[in-house]
């Protein structure tokens, strides 16, 4: 099925840059890439209306990660619009614990414990997701024929999708506004391993987290 993409760009709290979430939109209705922060949750709302997305029409939120700046609206936006969570089973505790760090090696529990008040990330924002994903799945039963790639690194639950289109929704795998991917908190081996298995695809753009599109090429 065809598809069209809305960039949904959220600035983040303290002025710590900026989010996407990606609206797919297909013959079926709507599928959201990611939810942002809640603290920018009535921008995100108005961008969904302006694009068309209503209730009874979002039918999957993937979040590609369980970071809050990922997950933080996707509980608000269950309840409105009727949508299913997706999330992949190795980042599905950080929404339902509220801790970023559940499930990484690097954990800082100091930072793990504020990261939930800078994002606004309180106890109604915790979800279990309705979906679990997992390497080489596809979303063909909500509408959009894309598939899910395991990408860990930044996260070990982080996941990708690839459109039929060839383009390819990293989330912070590769970010395009700083140098530092997984920041400290996931896995460089498994980084670089992620890294090469995108480059194995055929992909026309890349769709960060952070930042805009880029293309293939650019890839470290």
């Amino acid at each position: 099925m065809a598809q069209d993409i809305t960039t949904i760009c959220l600035p983040m709290p303290f002025k710590f840059g900026s989010v996407n979430c990606y609206l797919i939109k297909t013959e079926a209705g709507f599928i959201l890439i990611d939810s942002g922060a809640p603290t920018m949750r009535s921008d995100l709302v108005k961008a969904l209306e302006r694009a068309g997305c209503q209730p009874g029409n979002l039918h999957l939120i993937v979040i590609t990660h369980g970071d809050f700046d990922h997950t933080g609206n996707a509980a608000y936006l269950r309840e409105k619009y009727a949508a299913k969570i997706a999330i992949h089973p190795d980042d599905a505790g950080m929404a339902e614990q509220a801790d970023m760090f559940w499930n990484r090696k690097n954990a800082n529990r100091l930072i793990g414990r504020l990261l939930p008040v800078i994002i606004h990330f309180t106890k109604s924002d915790r979800f279990t997701a309705d979906v679990l994903v997992s390497d080489g799945e596809d979303l063909s039963e909500y509408g959009w024929c894309a598939q899910v790639l395991e990408i860990p690194g930044h996260s070990k639950g982080s996941v990708a999708i690839l459109s039929p289109d060839g383009d390819l929704f990293c989330g912070d795998l590769m970010m395009n506004d700083r140098t530092d991917p997984y920041l400290g908190f996931g896995d460089p081996a498994d980084f670089r391993s992620s890294i090469e298995k995108v480059k194995s695809l055929k992909i026309n753009q890349i769709y960060p987290g952070h930042g805009l599109p880029f293309s293939k090429d650019r890839i470290p």
